[in-house]
């Protein structure tokens, strides 16, 4: 029981993280920098988790020679989904960014298990796990509210094509995330330790970030208007990411792969509801209508036939 309560707490982080690294750029100015200095603060963490579990600060890439180039891209594809998750933040709200990669999460991770891409074991696809499949996306339609876009004012429609093209990105975000996954499943394997894996792959894509912000002009670090000062909480990002990715790894072994997800889900699912509903870190308040509340048990459900049945 409290493996389980400590999986949903640790899936409760990814939308604090969101909110967290949302009011971070505000700070910074940029988007990319607010994930540079959210994965550097990751990585300080997981290092020092690494030195816990292994005796080093820092993977042993050598056991991982020889393994594919794929392997190492996992933190590449972390700052795609995490400034991704900076961006739609307050575009679509707390809800609809933990809900949208979710969806490109499962159908990926449908692929990745029926076709067994990137060395995973070969998982068939059997009536209730295509049952699950549809009843994802049948919750993410639910909970965008695709069935209620005839009520909407005029105003609203025209700005509904670039609202689309976000949760468009939310989805790709998901197939990241599961790629993702995978990828650092397989250099955990090699390397023998999940949170090593977990430590390149921060290290990485901190590497990344500051390639790509060198050739960027200087930022300049400020107050926001209207507000008095910067709060310390926006600092934790990082730390909370590396908490998600040590859930992942410390529960799979204790309550199994599918319960370990599906508990995250619920925490995640639990988190920027109540972020959207009471405006908490700083985010405008989002009350959630009865079909996003329906939408998000369907999404569950269909995660549990997958992951369970």
């Amino acid at each position: 029981m409290l493996a389980v309560l400590f999986g949903v707490l640790a899936g409760a982080c990814l939308p604090v993280q969101t909110s967290v690294n949302t009011r971070l750029r505000l700070s910074v100015g940029s988007p990319l920098l607010a994930s540079l200095l959210s994965f550097t603060v990751g990585t300080v963490a997981l290092a020092a988790a690494t030195l816990v579990a292994t005796g080093r600060a820092y993977p042993e890439l050598g056991l991982a020679a020889g393994s594919p180039w794929w392997t190492f891209i996992g933190g590449m594809l972390g700052v795609f989904v995490l400034t991704g998750n900076i961006l739609l933040f307050p575009r679509i709200g707390g809800v609809q960014t933990v809900v949208l990669p979710i969806a490109g999460q499962v159908l990926m991770g449908l692929a990745i298990d029926a076709f067994g891409i990137f060395g995973s074991a070969v998982v068939p696809l059997s009536v209730s796990r295509i049952a699950g499949g549809l009843a994802v996306l049948l919750g993410v339609l639910l909970v965008v509210n695709v069935f209620q876009s005839r009520a909407q004012s005029p105003a609203d429609r025209k700005g509904e094509p670039a609202l689309w093209l976000w949760r468009l990105m939310g989805g790709a975000m998901g197939l990241a995330a599961a790629t993702q996954t995978a990828v650092n499943g397989r250099l955990g394997g090699e390397l023998g330790s999940a949170v090593a894996a977990a430590l390149f792959s921060f290290a990485t894509g901190a590497a990344t970030l500051l390639l790509v912000l060198l050739t960027r002009t200087p930022f300049r670090f400020r107050v926001p208007d209207g507000q008095a000062r910067n709060p310390a909480w926006m600092w934790i990002g990082g730390v909370l990411g590396s908490i998600i990715v040590f859930a992942g790894a410390f529960l799979a072994p204790v309550i199994g792969t599918g319960a370990t997800v599906v508990v995250l889900l619920l925490g995640m699912m639990t988190g920027s509801v109540l972020i959207d509903t009471f405006g908490l870190l700083g985010s405008p308040r989002r009350r959630p209508q009865w079909t996003q509340v329906v939408g998000l048990v369907v999404i569950l459900v269909g995660v549990v036939l997958i992951r369970i049945v």
